[in-house]
């Protein structure tokens, strides 16, 4: 349980820093200009939602995590009043501490 905070306190860091990209339609969107690192998605998002990410994620071989975090933590850590389900992450140095809290 230490790392989701970890990784919830980072994601939010990363938001701070203006390295997070929100929602599943501006992470897709953004996916084919090489900027996104890794994304990370809920496992309470949609089926489609899943779908729709990790396939656009392999398309753009691009790093793409399921998190086991409520869609409305993932939420609160970025800033948003409503729930999020899709994260893609800019920065190099974020991308890999977060992927860290999350496999370890």
């Amino acid at each position: 349980m230490a790392n989701t905070e970890k990784f919830l306190s980072m994601l939010g860091l990363s938001r701070r820093a203006g390295k997070v990209i929100i929602g599943t339609p501006l992470v897709t969107a953004t996916l084919p200009s090489g900027k996104v690192k890794v994304t990370f998605y809920t496992t309470d998002a949609s089926d489609n939602t899943k779908k729709r990410i990790t396939d656009k994620c392999k398309f753009y071989n691009t790093e793409c995590i399921t998190v086991d975090i409520p869609s409305e933590k993932i939420g609160k850590m970025v800033g948003m009043n409503t729930s999020v389900c899709v994260v893609g992450v800019t920065d190099d140095n974020f991308s890999k501490q977060l992927i860290d809290f999350i496999r370890n």
